[in-house]
């Protein structure tokens, strides 16, 4: 075997060194300079040009139907801003955790998230009573959470965004129209957790102050699907309204034994507000045509940025899929975080709030703005009746986006909700 030796000099040395130090500077002149981009804790990420970013939803479990979809919505959204060149030179990579329907579940993944896997954003949950399980997390972590669905209000945290409606954009303009064009007698049905809760004490409240009546309040638990004793209290009771909180799958249960016992929209008119175009899927269409919804986008909502949100969603995850609601909120919410971090120029949460504040968006539902006093949305109000082939017909709707009111101070009837 021959051996090969090179065998330097201490001047050789010299000059190479002196060599390598110029070119390492030329290099660095010459290249492209990169913005400037804030790496601090919360930030990091598991390559130079890649920044984490959180996706937690119930993929399993009761909830599953209706939050499977918002993963697909916020993956969507992560793709159409990484093939437009990313943020701030880096790429999005989505880390996508299971919440399973489990709220203690979904504070551990949420803090695994900040705390392992230290993602910059996280979007995901559906129920208030995984939002509430994973705020405290989010607060002691200074993370951000990004809520993407209509809930009861009464509360605004320094670390969550909510793009979907609060109760004077949802449930307060619902049961106003309700009372003008359907009756005056209400029974409440809910799942038996914070939203429906909440949501039926602010309406009894409204009904109270201006000329409403209940006559029965019932709650079950989530996945509940025996409704029999309930349908029979309803056929028993004539109410001209069921106000629907009802939530994931137990609401396939519901409309379906309640047509069942032939009851249809021409007896007695359903409203829900937590059943928008992809539960109607699973619901099956015959079985809730001709009742109402209560939300701020369909499917059907006429405006450019729909048709080709709409057109690519189909596209991406085929012609069956629809579009709804919560959908679009969440799709949204991956864009307005985005917005602000560009206008910020960092992914520090700090600056990314300070940036979101005022923000306006030009979205499938229309014009939204980020309100900086509550970081809740203003948005337009829209009332629809489900259709034959379950898409969603409008059929009342503001002028324009109405201004977020969580706490319901601007009512009245509404003093003391929130104590």
């Amino acid at each position: 075997m021959i051996k090969k030796f090179c065998i330097f000099g201490k001047n050789t040395i010299k000059v190479l060194a002196i060599a390598l130090s110029a070119l390492l500077v030329f290099a660095g002149c010459s290249g492209k300079v990169e913005e400037p981009v804030d790496n601090k804790p919360g930030t990091d990420t598991s390559a130079e040009d890649t920044i984490k970013v959180g996706i937690l939803h119930s993929l399993s479990g009761t909830m599953a139907i209706s939050e499977v979809s918002l993963k697909d919505a916020e993956l969507m959204a992560i793709e159409e801003i990484n093939q437009a060149g990313g943020l701030l030179g880096k790429k999005i990579e989505p880390v996508i955790e299971d919440g399973a329907s489990d709220w203690p579940t979904f504070a551990e993944k949420a803090k695994k998230l900040l705390q392992n896997d230290k993602v910059a954003t996280v979007f995901g949950c559906w129920t208030s009573a995984s939002r509430k399980a994973v705020l405290p997390v989010f607060e002691e972590n200074n993370g951000l959470l990004w809520y993407p669905v209509q809930y009861e209000g009464m509360e605004s945290s320094p670390n969550i965004f909510y793009t979907g409606a609060a109760p004077n954009q949802q449930i307060v303009p619902a049961v106003e129209w309700l009372l003008e064009n359907k009756g005056k007698r209400f029974f409440l049905l809910g799942s038996d957790y914070v939203f429906p809760r909440t949501a039926n004490k602010i309406i009894k409240a409204q009904l109270s102050a201006i000329g409403g009546e209940l006559i029965a309040e019932e709650y079950t638990p989530l996945g509940h699907t025996d409704y029999s004793t309930i349908v029979n209290k309803i056929k028993t009771a004539k109410p001209d309204v069921v106000f629907n909180t009802l939530n994931g799958d137990s609401n396939v249960a519901f409309f379906k034994q309640l047509k069942d016992a032939g009851i249809t929209s021409e007896d007695i008119t359903v409203c829900s507000v937590s059943v928008a175009e992809e539960e109607i899927r699973g619901i099956g269409a015959e079985n809730i045509k001709g009742h109402l919804v209560s939300w701020n986008y369909y499917q059907t909502t006429d405006t450019p940025e729909n048709k080709e949100f709409v057109e690519k969603y189909k596209s991406k995850y085929g012609s069956d899929r629809v579009t709804d609601d919560p959908i679009e909120a969440a799709y949204i919410a991956v864009h307005l975080w985005a917005e602000a971090v560009k206008k910020a120029g960092s992914f520090e949460v700090e600056k990314v709030k300070e940036a979101a504040k005022g923000l306006e968006f030009k979205a499938p539902e229309g014009l939204v703005k980020i309100e900086g006093e509550n970081q809740h949305l203003w948005k337009p109000v829209r009332i629809g009746e489900v259709q034959e082939d379950g898409l969603i017909k409008e059929i009342w709707s503001t002028s324009e986006a109405v201004r977020p009111d969580p706490y319901l101070k601007t009512y009245d009837w509404a003093k003391g909700l929130s104590d």
